[in-house]
C-alpha cells in the first residue's frame, strides 16, 4: 500500500510541476517576437511610409503604410504570435497586387515597437492602428477591412466588435486560447491555468459587420474545427473559404484559391454597400 501512495503522490508531484511550468511559461509559448526587422517593403519595389503609431498608454509602434494606386478599401493587418512585421511581405505584397492599402504594424516588444506584449496591450495596439487610419490617414471606416491571421484574428476579432469596419477576415484562427490549449493539453486542466483569454469565439458573435473565415484543412495547429465554430458563430452576411497547406503557409500554398476567396468576399462587400446606397434599400 505504501509503495501505491508512493506512486500516486509522484504522479501528482509531476503532474503539478508540468502545470505551474506550463502556467509561468505561457508569455514565452504564446508571445514569439523578433526584434530585428530585417526587410521591408522597399525590397520589393513598393513606395511605403514609416509610421509611428501612439498607444493610448503611452507606447510608440512601429509600423509600415503601403498604398495601391486608386484603392477603394485599406486593409489593417494583425499578424501572428512569432517574428514581426518585416516577415510580413508576402501578405504585404498580396494584397498590394490586389489592389489595396495595407496598414501592418507590429504589437508591443515585437520588431522596432516599445514595450512588452500583454493580451490588453495587443487588443490597444490594434486600436491604435485603427485611430491612426481614422484620424490621420482619414480613411473612413467603412472602408477599412481588418484582416487578422492567427493570434491575429482573436485581435483583429476584438477591435471589430468594437468599432465599425467594412468587414472582418479571420484566418487561422482558435476560437479561444482555452480552447487551443485543451487542444495541445488534453490531459490538463487547462481552465485552470490559462493566464490568457484571448476569446475570439465570443468577438465574432459580437460583430456588426461581414465576416470572412479563412481555414486549412490541414492546419496542424489549430485544427479546421476551430475556423468552423467561428464561422457557425458569426452572423450573416458571412462566408468561409476552405484552403490547403500548413498553418503558417497555407494561404500561400493554396494562392489562387485564396485569392479569389479574398476577391469574390471584397466584391461581396461592394454589392452589400450598393444595395444601402439604393433610395429604400
Amino acid at each position: 500500500m505504501s509503495i501505491l501512495v508512493s506512486i500516486a503522490l509522484l504522479i501528482v508531484g509531476v503532474y503539478a510541476i508540468l502545470g505551474l511550468t506550463l502556467y509561468f511559461m505561457q508569455p514565452s509559448f504564446l508571445y514569439r517576437p523578433v526584434r530585428e526587422v530585417e526587410y521591408d517593403p522597399g525590397d520589393l519595389d513598393l513606395p511605403f511610409e514609416k509610421v509611428s503609431l501612439p498607444t493610448q498608454d503611452g507606447l510608440k509602434l512601429a509600423a509600415w503604410y503601403v498604398p495601391a494606386a486608386g484603392a477603394c478599401y485599406t486593409i489593417l493587418f494583425c499578424h501572428g504570435n512569432s517574428g514581426n512585421i518585416s516577415h510580413r511581405l508576402d501578405t504585404i505584397n498580396l494584397w498590394n497586387e490586389l489592389g489595396f492599402n495595407i496598414l501592418v504594424f507590429d504589437y508591443r516588444g515585437y520588431g522596432q515597437s516599445q514595450g512588452k506584449p500583454t493580451e490588453e496591450g495587443t487588443y490597444r495596439d490594434a486600436r491604435a492602428a485603427w485611430d491612426w487610419l481614422v484620424r490621420d490617414k482619414h480613411v473612413r471606416p467603412e472602408r477599412i477591412i481588418l484582416h487578422g491571421r492567427s493570434l491575429g484574428g482573436a485581435i483583429a476579432a476584438n477591435l471589430a466588435s468594437q468599432v465599425e469596419p467594412a468587414g472582418l477576415i479571420v484566418e487561422s484562427t482558435f476560437t479561444s486560447y482555452e480552447d487551443l490549449g485543451k487542444e495541445f493539453y488534453p490531459y490538463l486542466p487547462v481552465h485552470w491555468f490559462a493566464s490568457f483569454k484571448y476569446r475570439t469565439i465570443d468577438a465574432v458573435r459580437r460583430v456588426g459587420c461581414p465576416v470572412l473565415v479563412v481555414h486549412s484543412r490541414n492546419d496542424e495547429l489549430v485544427p479546421l474545427e476551430f475556423g468552423r465554430r467561428l464561422f457557425e458563430a458569426a452572423d450573416e452576411p458571412k462566408q468561409f473559404v476552405e484552403i490547403d497547406g500548413r498553418h503558417n503557409d497555407g494561404f500561400l500554398f493554396s494562392i489562387e484559391t485564396y485569392r479569389r476567396g479574398l476577391l469574390d468576399w471584397v466584391g461581396s462587400l461592394d454589392q452589400a454597400a450598393s444595395r444601402r446606397a439604393r433610395p429604400g434599400g
